[in-house]
């Protein structure tokens, strides 16, 4: 049972996985590793940035972007359409890493979630305290 100090003071996790969708593809994809890649929709029509990699917000392309603007931005950049099936298969094995960790799993995206880390569930040391100078 927690006592009155784990009530008071909760340890709360925030993962937010910066170019999800792109790293799977430059994972499953060899020939896209290094290179500037988004995945979302087509320059040609309304298309919107979901996720650049790395490589491709060294240009200044970021989500929510029009397809349109990052390609003036990069013209070399690749385009590749959503897998959504893999990156939910990715983030499903994600979670279960997590949930060695923590069963307080909040998901809020495939690429996003909170653990509440406050019960040390595998019985590790207690994090380090980083001391202000």
């Amino acid at each position: 049972m927690e006592n009155e100090l784990n009530k008071k003071h909760r340890k709360i996790i925030h993962i937010d996985m910066d170019a999800f969708y792109a790293s799977i593809e430059q994972r499953d994809n060899p020939e896209y590793r290094g290179k500037p890649v988004i995945v979302g929709g087509s320059p040609e029509g309304r298309g919107v940035v979901a996720t650049a990699s790395y490589e491709a917000r060294k240009f200044g392309i970021h989500s929510a972007m029009s397809s349109k603007r990052a390609l003036q931005l990069c013209p070399e950049v690749i385009f590749i359409r959503p897998r959504f099936d893999v990156y939910k298969e990715v983030s499903v094995k994600l979670r279960e890493i997590f949930r060695r960790y923590t069963d307080l799993v909040e998901p809020l995206s495939l690429d996003e979630a909170y653990l509440d880390v406050s019960y040390d569930k595998q019985i590790l040391a207690q994090p380090l305290k980083l001391r202000s100078k």
